[in-house]
């Protein structure tokens, strides 16, 4: 079995290492993959010879899918399965509830991923709308330790987000599940601030102030990222998918990616 994907980044490499684990072959795009993206012959070739094809390429700035407005011809008649990675921003805010599959899309500031959402939708592919996304090199415990962490005071702000390793053996679930969207996030949507103050007991590090969100001078993506608030559902994945996170809240997560830099530094 042969998957192609599109943009080997954070998520793309542990759902290729995977899938690798399990006997398939897997060619990818992008700097950390065999072959460019825009060398077309290459990727064509790829795709003629490919069982499924997953793409992790964000929209551009412009809105546009990349994937789609090079490849999506070629995609049009591929039989195969086809993944593409998404963003539970496609829900907009919700003032805190929860959303699931059913909820409107394309209210929020991430319209052009909204897009491209319903486009891949449109194509046939099983969607998995991803929240806020962690792993080992990439979580609350680097933010502490660089002093990147940001306590805002904002109440009643909630987040959802799920561990790289669920993303993967979500996808790896999907394999065999029916076309439509489906949420991979974790069981507890909860404060940042609380993650925060999680991960500064587990370095044992001091609690940074709590902030407006004017005194954190955060970049336009950060602010936009605080100006929406909501729980996401993944009962959808669970029933459908057979899926269930490995890590159910961040504690299970941060717990994990702590052991993994330990293990890391003990080989070093």
């Amino acid at each position: 079995m042969q998957m192609l994907i599109f943009g080997l980044g954070y998520s793309a490499k542990v759902i290729a290492a995977r899938l690798r684990a399990q006997g398939w072959q897997v060619r990818a795009t992008g700097s950390d993959g065999d072959m460019a993206f825009d060398d077309e012959g290459a990727v064509c070739a790829a795709l003629a010879g490919a069982d499924a094809v997953l793409s992790s390429v964000p929209p551009t700035k412009d809105g546009g899918d990349p994937v789609l407005a090079r490849y999506g011809a070629a995609l049009g008649g591929f039989r195969g399965w086809i993944g593409y990675l998404s963003s539970t921003g496609v829900y907009g805010d919700a003032g805190g509830a929860w959303v699931d599959e059913s909820a409107p899309v394309g209210t929020g500031r991430r319209t052009a991923r909204s897009d491209a959402d319903a486009d891949w939708l449109a194509l046939g592919a099983r969607v998995f709308r991803l929240p806020g996304i962690y792993g080992p090199g990439r979580s609350a415990l680097d933010r502490v330790r660089e002093g990147r962490a940001h306590r805002i005071d904002i109440p009643g702000q909630v987040f959802s987000r799920v561990d790289v390793e669920d993303i993967a053996s979500g996808v790896v679930c999907g394999l065999d599940a029916p076309a439509g969207a489906y949420n991979l996030a974790d069981d507890y949507p909860c404060s940042q601030n609380e993650l925060i103050e999680h991960a500064c007991r587990m370095l044992h590090a001091p609690v940074p102030p709590m902030q407006t969100i004017e005194e954190a001078n955060l970049s336009p993506m950060a602010r936009g990222f605080y100006a929406e608030n909501r729980r996401v559902a993944n009962g959808k994945a669970k029933r459908v998918l057979g899926w269930a996170p490995r890590y159910p809240t961040y504690r299970e997560g941060l717990a994990a990616c702590l052991q993994s830099e330990n293990e890391t530094d003990e080989r070093e």
